[in-house]
C-alpha cells in the first residue's frame, strides 16, 4: 500500500538534479533535496510521537522548510493543519483546543505566547522561524535523509483547513489523500502545467491557494517555482522574466497595473496567469488583457472542494465568470430550499460532487450532514448563475444575499456596475437593518487614486441602469476595502461598522 498523495505527487520527477524552488534571493532546492529535507522531517515529527492520523498543526512563516514540513507530516502519515499566521492566541487557542493536535509548530517569535496553550491542549510546541532555523530544523538535521513512507489509503486524512469563521464557530474541513491528489492532477492537466514551467508563488502556504493548488501542481508536472515569502511587487517585477506562469489573488493584479513597469514586454513570454480565491473585477481583467494581450484565466474553489470551476485554457476566457465545471466535478445551479435545479439563467446555490469534495466537518458530524444532500452532492453557499454557454458566474455568498422590501438583491450584479463608473477602484455592496425594508442596501467604495466620489454622482450613475430597490440607500468612501489575507472583502466588518445606518428613519 503507498502513501497516496505523496507518490502521486512525486510520480513525475523528471530528474532528481532538477530545481524545484528558488527562493526571491536565489536559494534553490533541487528535487533531491526534497525528498531528502521532507525524510527528515518526517522523521521529526514520528520522534515527536506523531502517529499515523495524528494532527501537525503549523502556524510558521512561509519558508522552503515549512513546505518540507507539509511533505515530511504527509510522508510520516499525519494530517496537515495550517493556520493563518494572522490568527490570535486567542484564535490559535481555539485551533488546538479543537483539533488536539500532537505537535504544534510556531514561529518562535510568537513562542512565549503560546506555549501555555500549547501546554494545555497537550500539543508537543516546536519552534521554526522564517530564516528556516529553530529547534524543529536542528530536529530535522539529526534524522535520516531515508524515511520508510508511512502507508495511507484515498479516504486517509491529509489535511485539515479551518474556515475563515465570518458567521460562527470555524469549521475545520476534513481533506484526503485522494481529494488533494485527484483535483490537482485534474488542474496540472487542465493549465497544462509541464515540467517546463516555472511557478511564480507569491501566495502563502496556510490556505487552498498557495499550498495545494500552487504547489501541488507544479510537484504534479515536475515544474519548478519562484517562491516568495510574500507579494513583494518590486520583486515579483523583477522574477517575471524568469517565469512562464503565476497564480495570484486579483490584488495582485491590480498592483501590477498599477506600475509603469509592468508591460507587455516584460510579459509577452508568459504562458498563463491565473486568478483566485476572490473574485476578480471585469474592470482589471479586461484592464490586464488590453496592457498585456494575456487574458487572466479565472477559477472558483473553496476549502471544502479544492477548485471546482475554470475558464477555458484554449478558448474564450469571460470576464466575470469562473468557466465551466472541471472534468469529474457534477455541479448544479439548484433552488437553496428544495434542491431542486433552477432554469438555465436564474440565480441559484451551486452544488458541488466529486472526488475533490471533502470528506465531512471535523467533530461535526450534524454540521456535515446538513451541508450535503441526500444524493451526495455538497451546497456551497454560493450563489451562481448558469449561461446558455454553460459558463458560471457567481452572484455572491448566500449569506450575502440582500432581502429589501421582499425583494432580493444579489451584491455582485451592483458591484459590477459601481465598479464600472469613473473614479471607483471597487466596490462592495452590503444589506443592513431597515425599520421598513427589513434591509437597506448600502454601498461602500474605495476611490481611485485622486478621485473623489460623491453619494449623488454614484446613484445618478446607477439611477437608469438598477431597479429602484437595487439602489444603494447609502454610500460610503473609505480609503480602501477591509480584505483578509486571501484578498476577500471582509463584508462582515462592514455590516458591522454600517449596521446603524439606518436607525431612527
Amino acid at each position: 500500500m503507498s502513501n497516496h498523495l505523496f507518490d502521486t505527487l512525486t510520480a513525475f520527477i523528471p530528474s532528481l538534479d532538477k530545481v524545484f524552488l528558488t527562493t526571491g534571493d536565489g536559494v534553490t532546492m533541487t528535487y533531491a533535496q526534497v525528498l531528502k529535507r521532507s525524510a527528515q522531517y518526517a522523521g521529526a515529527v514520528k520522534k515527536l510521537g506523531l502517529k499515523p492520523g495524528g494532527r501537525v498543526a503549523v502556524q510558521v512563516e512561509k519558508t522552503p522548510d515549512a513546505l518540507m514540513l507539509y511533505l515530511g507530516t504527509i510522508r510520516a502519515g499525519g494530517v496537515f493543519l495550517p493556520l493563518n499566521t494572522a490568527y490570535t492566541p486567542a484564535e490559535v487557542a481555539y485551533f488546538l483546543e479543537d483539533a488536539e493536535p500532537v505537535v504544534f509548530v510556531c514561529d518562535s517569535k510568537n513562542e512565549a505566547a503560546l506555549s501555555d496553550i500549547a501546554a494545555r491542549t497537550g500539543a508537543v510546541l516546536q519552534t521554526l522561524c522564517a530564516a528556516g532555523t529553530g529547534p524543529l530544523a536542528s530536529l530535522a538535521d539529526s534524522m535520516p535523509e531515508q524515511f520508510e513512507n508511512c502507508p495511507r489509503e484515498d479516504d486517509d486524512l491529509a489535511a485539515i483547513l479551518y474556515t475563515s469563521g465570518t458567521t460562527g464557530r470555524s469549521k475545520g474541513a476534513m481533506l484526503s489523500h485522494a481529494n488533494l491528489a485527484s483535483n490537482s492532477q485534474t488542474l496540472a492537466k487542465y493549465w497544462r502545467f509541464t515540467e517546463d514551467d516555472v511557478l511564480l508563488h507569491a501566495l502563502p502556504i496556510f490556505h487552498t491557494h498557495g499550498l495545494f493548488v500552487a504547489t501541488n501542481c507544479l510537484m504534479m508536472a515536475g515544474g519548478s517555482l519562484l517562491f516568495l515569502p510574500k507579494f513583494d511587487l518590486e520583486a515579483v517585477l523583477r522574477l517575471l522574466p524568469g517565469a512562464t506562469s503565476m497564480m495570484g489573488v486579483p490584488t495582485f493584479y491590480a498592483r501590477l497595473l498599477g506600475s509603469e513597469a509592468f508591460t507587455r514586454d516584460l510579459v509577452r513570454h508568459f504562458r498563463v496567469f491565473i486568478s483566485g480565491s476572490a473574485p476578480l473585477s471585469a474592470e482589471v481583467h479586461k484592464a490586464f488583457e488590453h496592457r498585456t494581450g494575456h487574458k487572466i484565466l479565472e477559477r472558483y474553489g473553496m476549502t471544502e472542494t479544492n477548485m471546482n470551476t475554470s475558464n477555458p485554457y484554449d478558448g474564450d476566457r469571460r470576464p466575470g465568470t469562473v468557466g465551466f465545471p472541471l472534468p469529474g466535478v457534477g455541479l448544479r445551479i439548484a433552488d437553496p430550499k428544495t434542491g431542486r435545479e433552477v432554469a438555465q439563467g436564474d440565480v441559484g446555490i451551486i452544488e458541488v460532487k466529486g472526488p475533490n469534495v471533502f470528506q465531512g466537518y471535523w467533530r461535526m458530524p450534524e454540521k456535515t450532514a446538513q451541508e450535503f444532500r441526500a444524493d451526495g452532492y455538497f451546497i456551497t453557499g454560493d450563489m451562481a448563475r448558469m449561461d446558455t454557454d454553460g459558463y458560471v458566474s457567481i452572484v455572491g455568498r448566500e449569506k450575502d444575499l440582500i432581502i429589501t422590501g421582499g425583494f432580493n438583491v444579489y451584491p455582485a450584479e451592483v458591484e459590477t456596475l459601481l465598479d464600472e463608473i469613473d473614479g471607483v477602484a471597487e466596490s462592495a455592496v452590503i444589506g443592513v437593518p431597515h425599520a421598513d425594508f427589513g434591509e437597506g442596501v448600502v454601498a461602500v467604495l474605495a476611490p481611485d487614486p485622486g478621485a473623489t466620489p460623491d453619494e449623488a454622482f454614484i446613484l445618478a450613475a446607477l439611477s437608469s441602469k438598477l431597479a429602484k430597490f437595487k439602489q444603494p440607500k447609502k454610500v460610503h468612501v473609505l480609503d480602501h476595502l477591509p480584505r483578509n489575507t486571501m484578498g476577500k472583502i471582509q463584508k462582515k466588518v462592514l455590516r458591522d461598522q454600517y449596521k446603524g445606518d439606518f436607525e431612527g428613519l
